[in-house]
Parts: structure tokens; C-alpha cells; sequence
């Protein structure tokens, strides 16, 4: 027992010290700018028209996550996005020859530039699947294929806002 104790407290010491001198090598994606610097960048970013419904849910998404305040600010970046969309039908039904599902699949391209001009700061690509289920109701399919894109505006939109912020961060 009193070998496993002094094991113990030797796996204690071994992480103390490990957690010890590797604690200025971790730096937080919000640490190196301060309070609220980080978040006055990505305000501070206007999102280009992107046309389609597809486009404008993207946008509207963009639009809140990278200021959801809603506070005007001059803006000091343009955000240029190309999307690419496709449906996929992975699942057919063998009697009836219809998708029983379907995936619909988006990618992003995107770019950010400053206003005045100049090469881009930031560049990426950012993309995702969203599958639903198809009905013999046309109605139904239009409406789960339209949260389909919804669920792809939303997750297009964190990967975008995210990469821009770890981008600015390390900008900065």
C-alpha cells in the first residue's frame, strides 16, 4: 500500500510540473488581443451579397455570428463567399425506384480583404452535410430539404467565423 502511495504522489509531482512548464506554451484563441479586441475585429467584417436563397440564409448566418450585437461599426474587412451546393440521394427505395433520403452537401469558399484594398487576409474553405428524409408529400420534401439548407447555413457559418478568428488572432 505504501508503495502504491509513493507511486501516486510521484504521477502527481511528474504532471505538476509537467502542467508547470508547459503553461505559457497554451495560449487561448481570445488571449492574445484582450478584452473584447477579437470581437471588434469580426464586427468590424462586412459580408458581401451571396446570391441564392442558399446564399442568404449563409449570409444572415455570417452576419450574426460574426456580429450579433447588432451595433453598427465601420467596416474594415470584406467577406466574399462562393458557395457550391449538391443533393445527393443515398438511399432508393427498390419497389417504388424513389430516394427514400437524401444528403445535401455545401461547400464554401471564402475570402477576406481589407476595404481599402489589397491581398486577402484570409482564405478557406468550410463545408457540410445535412441529410433528411423524402416523403411521397412534394410539400414535405420542399420543407425538409429548406432545413437541410438551414442546418448547412448555420454550420458553414461557425466554420467560416472560426477560422477567421483564429486567423485575426494570430494576425494580430
Amino acid at each position: 500500500m505504501l508503495s502504491f502511495r509513493r507511486t501516486l504522489l510521484a504521477k502527481l509531482g511528474l504532471v505538476a510540473a509537467t502542467s508547470v512548464a508547459l503553461g505559457g506554451c497554451v495560449e487561448p484563441l481570445y488571449g492574445s488581443l484582450g478584452a473584447g479586441v477579437l470581437e471588434r475585429e469580426l464586427q468590424a467584417i462586412k459580408v458581401e451579397p451571396i446570391p441564392d436563397r442558399f446564399g442568404h440564409y449563409v449570409a444572415q448566418e455570417l452576419i450574426f455570428a460574426l456580429n450579433g450585437s447588432g451595433a453598427a461599426v465601420a467596416p474594415r474587412y470584406r467577406l466574399v463567399v462562393t458557395l457550391k451546393q449538391r443533393v445527393q440521394s443515398p438511399i432508393v427505395d427498390t419497389v417504388t425506384s424513389r430516394a427514400t433520403s437524401a444528403s445535401l452537401v455545401a461547400d464554401a469558399g471564402y475570402a477576406l480583404f481589407p476595404v481599402g484594398g489589397g491581398p486577402s487576409i484570409a482564405e478557406g474553405v468550410a463545408f457540410s452535410v445535412a441529410s433528411y428524409d423524402r416523403f411521397s408529400q412534394r410539400i414535405s420534401n420542399v420543407r425538409a430539404a429548406r432545413d437541410a439548407e438551414i442546418r448547412d447555413a448555420k454550420a458553414i457559418a461557425e466554420q467560416i467565423r472560426n477560422q477567421i478568428a483564429a486567423r485575426l488572432a494570430a494576425h494580430r
